[in-house]
């Protein structure tokens, strides 16, 4: 099972940069999304994979039964989501304008513009 995460987690890597190196700044979108995508499976992964087992504390006791999943990888996930979510939301908004500016969004033609 860990083995196929790795692979499908490089897989993601490996589209996320090769849509990132593309001349189209959708696909620089696109391709942003998948890497904090991947990032974040990336986190998952390496915090263990535990299917079934609860990171909270039962009422009464001082610790998680045994096997329990970490909690620190989920909660940094949590905000890796939020801060990519912010970091998209922001770069849909330079897209348009840059798109209203252009009218293309091919980036070679950003050079040519005057502002």
């Amino acid at each position: 099972m860990q083995i196929l995460i790795a692979i499908i987690i490089g897989g993601i890597f490996a589209c996320a940069i090769y849509m990132i190196l593309r001349r189209s700044i959708v696909k620089l979108i696109m391709g942003l999304a998948l890497l904090g995508h991947a990032a974040n499976l990336l986190i998952f992964s390496a915090g263990g994979l535990a299917k079934g087992h609860p990171a909270l504390v039962a009422p009464g006791s001082t610790a998680p039964p045994e096997p329990y999943a970490d909690p620190l990888p989920q909660a940094l996930i949590l905000t890796a989501i939020v801060i990519s979510f912010g970091v998209l939301a922001f770069m849909m908004v330079l897209v348009s304008r840059a798109y209203n500016a252009v009218g293309n969004d091919d980036t070679d033609e950003f050079v040519n513009t005057e502002r």
